[in-house]
């Protein structure tokens, strides 16, 4: 039996790579009786005859991109043109703790800030790097070369709003992968019955998915209590609220409640808990 992980998905066929190569194999049909469907980014084994006998298990399991098993997500956002949107941020940041994914930020555009907002952005990057979370800057001509070192031994994808940059930060690490990118979109766009690809590319000792209609902005089956403790500061402060399944809402004696009146915690990211949270309300009582 050998072992190893699916890079590619097209027409049925899983191309793996193992320590001896690249193999394309099959699944076995008992697993659609299982409702079971191998994945980009599943570690599989499978027979001599190139049949898949087993999937291992997954850490996550995302739809779009449709992938599995991802640890890392670059969540790519401009600064100037578009606007720096918080409340997207705060979203995807909240969707990828609740699916143990390390959420990588990357502000772009940093050039084209006055010094005015320059200072209102510095604010904000640093917040954000005070609860926990690495932040990387790019401009049209540069970026850190220290992110490479990010895909090392991962897989990985990017996320954020169109315009923000990201086919640039593509081309900036590998100038081919937004070809293969382009390439792929492309044809997923000729019509329903197109043949469903995916793929991860190798970039820098790791892999980045393809992902150009990146689609996790719903929160889908998070309850109230996994929101509350997707934001990382709030989550850490709840050891102090008075309730051990407190939601930061109305309850007495709250600390994030607290922090928020002393200018501990960003109002902006309060705030957006507080959207999300009459969301996830709202999609509970549909639900029933």
């Amino acid at each position: 039996m050998k072992k190893g992980l699916i890079i590619k998905s097209i027409s049925g066929e899983y191309h793996i790579k193992t320590t001896e190569g690249i193999f394309i194999c099959k699944p076995r049909g008992v697993f659609r009786y299982k409702g079971l469907t191998p994945k980009v980014g599943d570690v599989v084994e499978f027979d001599d005859n190139n049949s898949i006998q087993k999937i291992n298990p997954r850490k996550n399991d995302l739809i779009r991109p449709f992938v599995c098993n991802v640890d890392k997500a670059f969540l790519v956002f401009s600064v100037k043109e578009p606007e720096l949107n918080l409340n997207l941020l705060d979203r995807l940041l909240a969707i990828m703790e609740y699916n143990d994914i390390l959420p990588i930020i990357i502000f772009s555009k940093i050039d084209l800030l006055s010094d005015d907002e320059k200072e209102e952005y510095l604010n904000y990057k640093k917040y954000y790097e005070k609860i926990g979370y690495k932040i990387y800057e790019t401009d049209n001509v540069t970026y850190d070369d220290e992110i490479l070192k990010e895909f090392k031994d991962s897989i990985c994808f990017l996320a954020g709003q169109s315009g923000v940059g990201k086919s640039s930060f593509l081309n900036k690490i590998n100038d081919e992968l937004t070809l293969k990118t382009n390439e792929i979109s492309k044809a997923l766009g000729r019509g329903k019955h197109t043949t469903r690809h995916t793929e991860i590319y190798e970039v820098a000792g790791g892999y980045l998915a393809d992902s150009p209609g990146f689609g996790i902005v719903e929160f889908n089956d998070m309850d109230l209590l996994s929101l509350s403790h997707a934001f990382k500061e709030f989550f850490e402060y709840s050891s102090e609220c008075k309730f051990s399944k407190c939601l930061h809402i109305n309850e007495p004696k709250c600390e994030v409640k607290r922090r928020i009146e002393n200018n501990e915690i960003l109002k902006s990211r309060y705030d957006n808990y507080l959207l999300f949270f009459k969301e996830i309300e709202k999609n509970i009582k549909n639900k029933y």
